[in-house]
């Protein structure tokens, strides 16, 4: 994404080069097909003057795909963020007014781009309409004609004439002729080939000379006159074959062409108006014929001005002292003007950013470094099952924190389930982070790679993990990008037992959380831009049940012990109660029986949530009265146990200061309540505490498991923020 550098006085952005060369993406052929196409090597030639000048460019096709490549490349940027900008070189794919086709599409997306807008491409290609606009304005322009159909009238022109397209540019079609079988026959080839009326205007027997203009309103610049020199073999006009260069004769480029100043004044002044006239921006080229009496006529604009190597644009540019690659990047920041108001004075006059704009600048530059890191962590697996992955997972953490200048606290670690660092001030009186490391995933469940869409980004644990890491980590790295991170007091705490209810975390977590003012759990952000005010209690049993062994049709007295189970289980279904938030179900059941006999054993997993620890006793209560007697053996057994996260007073003003830096930049942030636990509920009153701001995410522990691109970037620069404010001066 773009942002102003401060040393150079300019924009540096990201910008995409979209041309059109060989696609046949599109839905269906059909309609007139582009005859103009921009070499590779030009291409090239256009990203590496980019890149020299500090942009991040890549190249596409202006294809049905584009928007899709666009929305990958340059993602949702966030309030006070600059968009990114497209160099548009595209010529169209097929039908009508093709110039029109990308910028359209840019104009829809929101994309900014260099060049003029669909309506003056459109203007500029429609000869007939453009030279009616010339006339109507006192733009000089040759007489011309236009044969609507094939048996049209031929004009009451005197030959010779010029007979070419109406909607057509790079000279497609154009052809002089000298009487009126000639002309007939050059308007019906062009009512064959193009399928369009014919336009015919009068030939200006003199010299050919164009005029570039670099810019926009009362700062339009025009370049020295450039002249084509045909030579004394074939047509005195610039053909389609002499741009393909099949012509089999060079065309020379004279620049500045040789005229005295006041013709070369004049000329430039002309192109202005016509400039102007047809609404251009940025960037087009005049061609004009100058007359043996020094009259000079306008015949066309062309509106995307070819940047090939060859042209008289480029050579234009280089007589007015730009390289290549000053060209191309003064045209970036001759639209970055127009749309945004840069370049920016010199470096002098440039008032030192806030520190709160200095943490903007360094986490919108560094949004594709955010988005590889996190990749980067989704190819290293640490299931909860897998205690080696979660080794070397920790070790990176431990390695990336250290780098920063965290140092790792012994007391809340134990190098197995949970790992402490802190800032050299520590964390005592500051905040302490919470996010877990492990991934609640089978050990046999197929790995899920990092891959990207235009909104988000897919991977094994993204949502419930990896981006949490990577959002702590470059908060702490916005904060030593403006020198306030040796003065933060703030704490991480991560651990890898989530998989596991937290059972052998909980008690370091509640330590951990006693030292602190203040404690954030980032687990993700529910889709809708949530985070989490409470969270329900968790408490999973184990019931074990004994009955008789017995063979199925039996006779005698003993209990059926499915019978009586499936009963119990109904009975604990009518706990279940939405208003007072109590839910409680069996998750698991399985049996065991000798050979030939039916189950005389069963296990069964019990869940059950509920929002208070005085609600969880009467819950836990009432299912030790349901399992009990009918002849059989019950054994409830508490495996895990995850407090609820009560709202409470001490929240309130930390809730407040989120919310009011979420407002400061535009982030939408609501709050909810959840029916998951996290460790917020380990957090000892009265430490303020919230959960869910992590980025948002969605389809948690699943294939689909993915988290939101501009969340990401939003709540990484709204925590830094948050960091800030809690900072010593």
């Amino acid at each position: 994404m773009p942002y102003i550098s401060i040393e150079l006085g300019k924009t540096i952005m990201k910008v995409a080069v979209i041309y059109n060369r060989e696609s046949t993406k599109v839905i269906n052929l059909f309609g007139v097909p582009n005859r103009e196409k921009y070499g590779l090597e030009s291409i090239q030639r256009i990203l590496n003057a980019l890149k020299k000048g500090g942009h991040q460019a890549v190249a596409m096709e202006g294809d049905k795909d584009l928007i899709d490549r666009i929305e990958e490349f340059m993602p949702r940027v966030i309030k006070g963020e600059l968009p990114g900008m497209a160099l548009n070189l595209s010529y169209g794919i097929q039908g009508q007014a093709r110039y029109t086709h990308v910028p359209g599409i840019l104009e829809m997306v929101g994309l900014p781009y260099v060049g003029s807008n669909p309506l003056a491409h459109s203007l500029a290609l429609d000869k007939v309409v453009a030279k009616m606009l010339f006339v109507q304005n006192d733009v000089p322009t040759p007489e011309f004609a236009v044969m609507p159909t094939a048996d049209s009238p031929l004009p009451d022109l005197p030959f010779p004439l010029i007979v070419k397209p109406k909607n057509e540019a790079v000279s497609f079609g154009i052809q002089v002729v000298h009487d009126a079988d000639s002309l007939k026959k050059a308007a019906q080839n062009i009512f064959d080939e193009f399928g369009q009326a014919v336009l015919i205007e009068q030939y200006i027997e003199g010299r050919e000379i164009n005029i570039g203009l670099l810019g926009n309103g009362a700062s339009v610049e025009t370049f020295m006159p450039a002249e084509l020199i045909f030579g004394s073999n074939g047509p005195q006009i610039y053909t389609v074959e002499d741009k393909k260069r099949t012509s089999g004769r060079e065309i020379g480029v004279q620049c500045p062409a040789d005229l005295d100043n006041e013709t070369a004044q004049e000329a430039q002044d002309i192109a202005k108006k016509a400039f102007e006239v047809l609404g251009c921006y940025d960037c087009a080229r005049v061609d004009m014929r100058l007359d043996s009496e020094g009259r000079i006529y306008v015949l066309e604009i062309n509106s995307l001005p070819s940047l090939g190597e060859h042209g008289s644009y480029v050579a234009a540019a280089e007589a007015m002292g730009m390289d290549f690659t000053a060209l191309i990047n003064r045209l970036i920041e001759t639209a970055s003007s127009r749309y945004f108001g840069t370049p920016q004075p010199p470096k002098l006059q440039v008032a030192k950013p806030s520190p709160k704009d200095a943490l903007f600048g360094y986490l919108t530059e560094n949004r594709d470094l955010i988005e590889s890191k996190i990749e980067n962590w989704v190819s290293t697996s640490s299931r909860t099952d897998d205690p080696a992955g979660i080794r070397i997972a920790a070790q990176k953490l431990d390695k990336t924190l250290k780098e920063i200048g965290m140092k790792a606290v012994d007391t809340f670690t134990d190098h197995r389930d949970i790992w402490t660092w802190e800032s050299p001030k520590g964390f005592r009186h500051g905040t302490l982070f919470i996010s877990q490391l492990d991934i609640p995933r089978g050990l046999n469940s197929g790995y899920e790679y990092f891959r990207r869409t235009p909104e988000w980004l897919y991977g094994e644990g993204i949502g419930s993990s990896r981006a949490q890491l990577v959002q702590f980590e470059f908060m702490l790295r916005a904060m030593k990008s403006i020198r306030r991170f040796s003065k933060t007091r703030v704490g991480f705490t991560s651990y890898a037992d989530e998989g596991r209810h937290c059972d052998k975390s909980a008690e370091i977590i509640s330590k951990a959380a006693a030292r602190a003012s203040r404690v954030v759990i980032l687990k993700p952000g529910n889709v809708g831009d949530y985070m989490i005010l409470s969270r329900r209690g968790q408490q999973q049993y184990r019931l074990i049940v004994d009955g008789t062994s017995v063979k199925l049709g039996q006779t005698g007295r003993y209990t059926d012990i499915m019978k009586a189970l499936y009963q119990k289980l109904l009975d604990v279904s009518a706990l279940n109660n939405r208003k007072a938030r109590i839910g409680v179900s069996a998750v698991d059941i399985k049996t065991e029986a000798f050979p030939e006999r039916l189950p005389h054993r069963v296990q069964v997993i019990i869940q059950a949530s509920y929002p208070t620890i005085a609600k969880g006793r009467e819950l836990h209560s009432a299912l030790k009265r349901i399992f009990k007697g009918d002849g059989l053996r019950w054994d409830l057994i508490s495996i895990s146990e995850r407090p609820p996260m009560i709202e409470r007073k001490a929240n309130r003003a930390l809730i407040e200061t989120l919310m009011h830096i979420a407002d400061d930049w535009d982030i939408p942030l609501m709050t909810e309540a959840s029916l998951w636990p996290s460790p917020a509920g380990l957090v000892p009153d009265p430490v303020p505490v919230v959960c869910g701001l992590g980025p948002v995410a969605k389809d948690l522990y699943t294939s689909r498991e993915a988290v939101s691109r501009i969340s990401l970037v939003q709540r990484t620069l709204m925590m830094a923020q948050f960091l800030l404010n809690t900072t010593e001066e």
